[in-house]
């Protein structure tokens, strides 16, 4: 939950790099909770009023780790419009966001080696 949590609070935060598990857990907690808030709109019986006022609350912070995931492979932000492309463009970015990291690049130190360094 902690990854959900430290997005929110980089919200719009375009500038270094996430980690793989930043950022996939993010787009799993963010599906879940719209799938909830989707069903309590069906249960309710209205439009799917709280679910969309959810994802444009999230849109920002899931442009913001989608680039820096980018980023951490050594990509610039401007690849996630690759998304606008049908079927194929979403399923070429999928493949470089779930790439592993690359060593220190333009973008910063690796996060994985940052995280795993001692805290003297």
């Amino acid at each position: 939950m902690h990854w959900y949590v430290d997005v929110l609070k980089k919200y719009a935060v375009f500038n270094g790099r996430a980690r793989r598990a930043e950022y996939w857990m993010f787009t799993l907690i963010s599906l879940i909770i719209s799938l909830a808030l989707f069903g309590i709109d069906m249960v309710l019986g209205i439009s799917p009023v709280l679910e969309a006022l959810y994802s444009v609350a999230v849109l920002l912070p899931g442009i913001a780790v989608s680039v820096r995931r980018l980023h951490d492979t050594d990509r610039q932000g401007w690849w996630l419009l690759l998304a606008l492309i049908p079927l194929i463009g979403l399923i070429i970015l999928i493949v470089m966001l779930a790439k592993d990291s690359t060593p220190p690049n333009q973008y910063g130190p690796n996060p994985k080696e940052v995280a795993a360094a001692p805290a003297w």
